[in-house]
């Protein structure tokens, strides 16, 4: 029986983050020796497919792309993906710094096909243990990742280094989960349910749906329904007085540099919370103003019209939520200014709720034993290594999820040439120091086209 699958470094996830790791080791000379793969458990490379409308624009500029800001002369360039499409002179028409989602996916996707080998599409990580030295040392030298794929079949690979980018996970607050997902829809699946729950035009009663939240996902379906669907009452529900335009006036906007990560990470930790809680409206619950303004005209026109179809619903609390035996959704709205509350029904809620970063607890928890504090605590370095114990050797990198340590950018695209490169070199280190020391599973695969031999259960 053949033995184990050894890796150098298993990217969990194939998102953004981890594609520009991916690109970075291909383009780095020192890094052919690396051994690696990547587990994604989408079929396919996706990003944020559930959002990707066609009238939205990216807010960030082309240039912060998977590898500018570390190489604009590398072939992975959204320049040179424009090149290659043969769309550079008619964008550069445009006069933009700022694609639409859906070309910027399609760029995604473009760089993510350079690397179908080292994928492995439609598996899903179930677990990840610690990999211990044969002598009674305790000493922990690599770890064993295990997924099984869409067929029902389980994997298991061996790494002397975990990546980890995994995204974030859609938030929904407890009490709209209690409600079930049957016309409860997070914005991360927007476009994969929102005409389920629509239906088909019909001469019935008008649709109620309630949009939920104040930031650029609120607004952006918000929008939506009230342009691609004549059958729908739309009403957006936030507790702030108004819709708050996001700040990225050109000073403000450097705390997304890579040089401002360094000085978010040489803070103790009162002083970080402080500076993120400072910046906090240049990325959470704000909206671009263009998008407010298309809000405003759109419920002014209703207005010149005599058709307040649609709504905005300020200063507005949701004190309970409750389903009814019709499938109507009934919410408890109480006025924060004058007090006053009311029950209205819906036939669905959108949820512009957020996303939460800690699902890589779970993934990582079966190393908690080896770990002691480290993975609750979240330390990790400059160079997004989780600090781990002596014993413990296999490194571990979080892309996504060092917001508290690294800074607002962390969780965005701003970061990931840079993010990459910090990486690579810190991979390459460890590689160094792992073979100096000498393997620890004999048979050792590159990584190319599954890097599953024998490792099937």
């Amino acid at each position: 029986m053949q033995r184990d699958s050894l890796f150098d470094m298993i990217g969990v996830g194939f998102g953004p983050s981890n594609l520009a790791l991916a690109v970075r080791l291909a383009e780095e000379p020192g890094a052919a020796s690396l051994a690696h793969c990547f587990i994604e458990r989408q079929p396919e490379f996706g990003w944020h497919r559930g959002m990707l409308l066609d009238d939205c624009r990216m807010q960030i500029s082309f240039l912060k792309d998977l590898v500018t800001l570390r190489d604009p002369k590398s072939r992975f360039t959204f320049i040179n993906y424009l090149f290659e499409r043969g769309r550079l002179p008619d964008f550069v028409n445009l006069k933009s710094f700022y694609p639409t989602r859906v070309e910027f996916h399609d760029y995604l996707n473009w760089v993510a096909q350079a690397f179908d080998d080292r994928v492995h599409y439609g598996e899903t990580v179930t677990g990840v243990e610690a990999v211990t030295a044969p002598d009674s040392s305790g000493q922990v030298n690599s770890v064993r990742v295990f997924s099984r794929d869409e067929a029902g079949r389980e994997w298991q690979r061996v790494t002397r280094a975990l990546s980890i980018g995994i995204g974030g996970s859609a938030q929904v607050p407890e009490a709209f989960a209690a409600l079930g997902p049957h016309n409860v829809i997070h914005t991360a699946n927007y476009l994969t349910s929102i005409d389920r729950v629509v239906g088909a035009p019909q001469s019935g009663p008008r649709k109620r749906i309630a949009v939920i939240g104040a930031g650029q996902s609120a607004a952006e379906v918000f929008i939506d329904l009230t342009r691609r669907f004549p059958g729908v009452d739309a009403s957006l529900v936030i507790r702030s007085g108004a819709l708050k335009p996001a700040d990225d006036s050109p000073f403000v906007n450097e705390i997304f540099s890579p040089a401002f990560t360094d000085v978010i990470f040489a803070q103790n930790k009162d002083m970080r919370r402080s500076l993120i809680d400072r910046f906090r409206d240049t990325n959470y619950a704000v909206v671009d103003r263009a998008l407010i303004e298309q809000v405003y005209e759109m419920l002014y026109l209703q207005s010149v019209g005599g058709e307040p179809r649609h709504r905005l619903l300020a200063n507005t609390a949701i004190e309970t939520a409750v389903r009814h035996s019709n499938g109507q959704l009934e919410l408890t709205l109480r006025d924060r200014l004058s007090g006053h509350a009311c029950a209205e029904r819906f036939d669905a809620l959108l949820l512009a709720t957020g996303y939460g970063r800690a699902t890589h607890l779970g993934l990582l928890d079966g190393l908690a034993p080896y770990l002691g504090d480290a993975l609750q605590q979240g330390n990790v370095g400059r160079d997004y290594q989780l600090a781990t114990p002596a014993h413990f050797k296999p490194r571990i990198y979080l892309q996504g999820c060092c917001e508290d340590s690294h800074g607002l950018s962390d969780t965005l695209l701003s970061v990931l040439a840079l993010r990459s490169d910090e990486i690579t070199a810190s991979l390459m280190q460890g590689a160094d120091q792992a073979r100096a020391s000498g393997p620890q599973i004999e048979q050792k695969n590159n990584g190319v086209g599954g890097g599953r031999m024998a490792s099937a259960l």
